[in-house]
């Protein structure tokens, strides 16, 4: 997801809320009283947007006065808001607290737990990597591993993010972790104490031969500084033969920050437009372009994609492939060409609402098309992606890296012949 921040309130919403929240109230008494005595003269008088936010509110009344069972009045409102937004489109929603703190941490990187990074493989809860130095890691969980129960509540399928939020809470708390592994009967137990965490988004690995290796996880406030340290670091890893050649993986991201993705896009071009957006409003039509410089100053660069690269990573790979500073590999992106603005509201929670649609620099719509791969390279199994090397798949493993380093390792022998 492609996502900006700001802080504002939606008027219309929080018309409905007032309603929902005085019910009982004169006022609301006597709009009602004359609305009855004269419906023509309130028809005229009232702006046909009130009158929507009426009828909702009459229906929240409704509900609270005589559904069979009593609900609790935040809940009420809750859903209808839920169901105001849902109509939208699926990427428009409203976010409680929980999903509030949830949409922060995945853009800040910054949250309180054990440093797991989980996936659902074959209805597991599988451990793809421990951060490094978290207590996770620190204990000796490993990838692969299954968790089986968090402090006794069993994982299942249907119940991950509530694991996951399990797993969660204040530092210097612990949590028990039952943990499946590979030729052991019995499941191991972990006793964890949470930590204050923050996640990178970028990894990188020098491969020799003058071949470097980035992958982005999500695209989040750190990841621009993340992604200059990861060149520095594999320049110098290069030494004398230089960086040749650069692959840069962005499988499995699901998008993040609109400003990322500019950023990463701009690590890469010496100019031009890299995004631009439309929408109604002012603050949605936007134009973004790079600065000048590229600074892996033109090494040849292979983007690597598949069906659930997304958003903000499609930014990023429309736009080097528009501007051919990079060949793009895999599998057709998933087709979100929407920035949804996350809009905080009252009590901890806030509204995520597409507000503008964009557009690659060469003018192309991707939304619910994607972005077609140069080279096509198909994978049977998701989950077959390189991490590092010690991860859990081996480079050997993964067809389209392969295919990546292929590729890479011809530009580099050219880029090589003409200096």
């Amino acid at each position: 997801m492609a996502l900006t921040f700001r802080g504002v309130a939606v008027l219309l919403t929080g018309t409905v809320f007032g309603f929902g929240l005085a019910l009982s109230s004169p006022v609301w008494n006597t709009f009602m009283g004359r609305a009855k005595a004269s419906p023509a003269a309130a028809a005229a008088a009232v702006d046909p947007s009130i009158e929507s936010a009426a009828l909702v509110a009459e229906v929240i009344d409704r509900v609270r006065r005589e559904y069979v069972d009593t609900i609790d009045d935040k809940r009420i409102v809750e859903a209808a808001i839920r169901g105001i937004v849902a109509d939208l489109d699926q990427h428009s929603t409203f976010l409680n607290a929980e999903a509030y703190e949830d949409i922060r941490i995945s853009t800040t990187g910054n949250y309180t737990g054990v440093g797991l990074d989980v996936n659902l493989e074959g209805g597991k809860v599988t451990v793809v990597s421990p951060i490094d130095g978290a207590p996770a890691e620190r204990a000796g969980i490993l990838p692969g591993d299954v968790v089986s129960a968090v402090d006794d509540v069993p994982v299942t399928a249907e119940d991950v993010a509530a694991s996951v939020a399990r797993m969660r809470g204040e530092a210097g708390t612990t949590v028990t972790l039952d943990v499946q592994r590979a030729g052991s009967e019995a499941p191991l137990k972990f006793a964890l104490t949470r930590t204050e965490l923050h996640v990178k988004t970028v990894q990188s690995e020098y491969l020799g031969n003058g071949l470097g290796y980035v992958r982005l996880s999500s695209f989040a406030e750190s990841t621009e500084a993340e992604l200059e340290q990861a060149a520095h670091d594999l320049t110098a890893a290069a030494g004398r033969d230089e960086l040749l050649g650069l692959v840069l993986d962005l499988r499995s991201n699901p998008g993040g920050l609109l400003d990322s993705a500019v950023q990463v896009a701009d690590t890469f071009l010496d100019g031009g437009v890299i995004v631009t957006g439309t929408g109604r409003m002012r603050k949605a039509q936007f134009e973004q372009s790079a600065d000048a410089g590229d600074l892996l100053e033109g090494v040849p660069t292979v983007v690597l994609v598949n069906a659930a690269s997304a958003s903000a990573s499609e930014i990023v790979a429309g736009a080097l492939q528009d501007h051919h500073r990079a060949r793009i590999v895999g599998e057709k992106t998933y087709g979100k060409g929407s920035v949804q603005t996350v809009m905080p509201l009252g009590e901890g929670s806030a509204l995520k609402l597409t507000t503008s649609r964009y557009l690659t620099p060469s003018g192309r719509s991707i939304n619910g098309t994607g972005i077609e791969p140069d080279v096509v390279v198909h994978s049977d199994d998701v989950n077959r992606q390189y991490r590092g090397k010690n991860g859990r798949v081996a480079m050997r493993d993964d067809a389209q890296l392969l295919e990546a380093l292929r590729l890479i390792s011809y530009d580099s022998i050219t880029l090589t012949q003409v200096q």
